[in-house]
């Protein structure tokens, strides 16, 4: 499986790179909007972070890693 990258315009689909196959291939498109950009920095306050964590003891690095351990 791999990933390719196009445009959709007006019902035609033009791929970013040729794809060469010697066969018919089934696909699957994923439609990405466009106005989507996820989290934003205005989104997250520092302070209020700040405040949430005023009681660990320990380095949010260190909790990240620690959690990552146990995962495995």
């Amino acid at each position: 499986m791999s990933t390719i990258t196009g445009t959709y315009y007006n019902g035609k689909l033009k791929l970013d790179k040729p794809l060469k196959t010697k066969r018919p291939i089934r696909v699957k498109l994923t439609v990405m909007e466009e106005d989507h950009v996820g989290i934003k920095t205005s989104d997250f306050s520092f302070v209020e972070t700040q405040q949430l964590l005023k009681d660990c003891d320990s380095s949010f690095s260190e909790e990240v890693i620690e959690e990552r351990r146990q995962a495995i």
